[in-house]
């Protein structure tokens, strides 16, 4: 039984992915500032560190979970990830 591809519609999309895709090409186009991989970064790691210390699970989950993202925005960001394959292939 084969289907034919449905076509979407203006009323069918929703507005949070064109309001997340222009958030992103407005981060993209901003300069960044120095340090800001490394800032958000520790702040990645210390709400990792607290989300592990939380007593409730679901606390736990939360607030890890929003650190493990911020710890893959530094990576990612803007050219975060090459920076740091750049600085790992100059010290090894």
């Amino acid at each position: 039984m084969q289907t034919e591809p449905v076509a979407a519609t203006p009323q069918a999309e929703s507005r949070a992915p064109s309001l997340l895709r222009q958030l992103k090409d407005i981060d993209a186009r901003r300069p960044d500032f120095p340090g800001e991989h490394l800032i958000v970064f520790g702040a990645g790691v210390l709400l990792m560190l607290a989300g592990m210390r939380s007593r409730t699970v679901l606390r736990r989950t939360v607030i890890t979970a929003a650190g493990t993202a911020l710890v893959g925005r530094a990576a990612s960001g803007t050219g975060g990830i090459a920076r740091v394959a750049r600085l790992v292939k100059r010290l090894g």
